[in-house]
């Protein structure tokens, strides 16, 4: 099956998902997005609404998950506004959530090196690249909002924003097994086909996804009130988490796949 042209693709990613223990890496990327990220995007949206006492954070993950009703309602009430932040808007604040990305970025770094069956780097190039890699995941989230919610609310131009939007989201996992991978730029003309493997995965299939079924799933948990709704952030997390791990798979097995044999061997003998 492994070597059929229409299975081999997914059953050699579903092994080096096994291989790599990716069960594990999904729900360590899961906690730490949870942990980190959503306070960062949190932060930020205070910040860019200048801290306003009626814009609220809520209205943001309504917009972008497609909302209505009573699941709106109860996401706004959970966030509350804006202004709140604003005494966490301090150096030391915002640090100290940066602080806290280092372990989903020595995380990441790992869970790459493996999936692409590298030696991993040491601690300290972990932890140097992986900042850098962390930074510019929160770059690539901020320039794809501007793009797809922030020029055009009309439905036309909407659908071409939206398309534009991914060129970034392709741009940052081309890149990642530069930043992450030992050796990961040889071979570097074949990046870009493992590149789409997060384009299609994290751009597309959660992004869609997200919007189609996470209100659903929300539904269910808006009589908990706002622990119903960092229930199902968690869970939101815990699907995007995953979704890493098997972009991770997914674009060594592309690569491998793409890159002439003697460049796989000779990327896989040097480290």
């Amino acid at each position: 099956m492994e070597q059929g042209r229409r299975t081999g693709l997914f059953v050699a990613v579903g092994k080096r998902f096994g291989e790599i223990d990716g069960g594990v890496y999904g729900g360590l990327v899961a906690i730490e997005l949870f942990t980190t990220v959503l306070p960062l995007i949190i932060l930020g949206f205070g910040y860019f609404s200048g801290f306003a006492s009626n814009a609220s954070v809520g209205n943001l993950f309504v917009h972008q998950l497609g909302l209505t009703g009573a699941s709106a309602h109860t996401v706004r009430a959970a966030f509350g506004s804006s202004k709140a932040l604003q005494s966490s808007w301090t150096v030391i604040g915002v640090a100290g959530w940066l602080v806290w990305g280092i372990p989903m970025a020595i995380t990441v770094a790992g869970m790459f090196a493996k999936a692409w069956r590298r030696e991993q780097f040491t601690v300290l190039q972990r932890l140097g690249r992986g900042i850098v890699w962390f930074v510019l995941y929160l770059i690539m989230l901020v320039v794809r909002e501007r793009i797809s919610f922030g020029i055009s609310r009309e439905p036309g131009p909407q659908v071409g924003l939206y398309l534009v939007s991914l060129i970034p989201v392709w741009l940052f996992w081309t890149v990642t097994p530069v930043l992450l991978v030992r050796d990961g730029s040889r071979g570097k003309k074949f990046l870009a086909q493992a590149g789409l493997a997060g384009l299609v995965i994290d751009g597309v299939l959660l992004g869609l996804g997200t919007r189609l079924f996470f209100p659903s799933l929300l539904t269910g948990w808006t009589i908990f009130g706002p622990i119903g709704v960092a229930m199902a952030l968690m869970t939101w997390c815990g699907v995007i988490g995953f979704g890493w791990v098997i972009t991770a798979c997914f674009s060594a097995v592309v690569w491998e796949r793409s890159a002439p044999i003697s460049v796989v061997i000779a990327a896989e003998a040097d480290t």
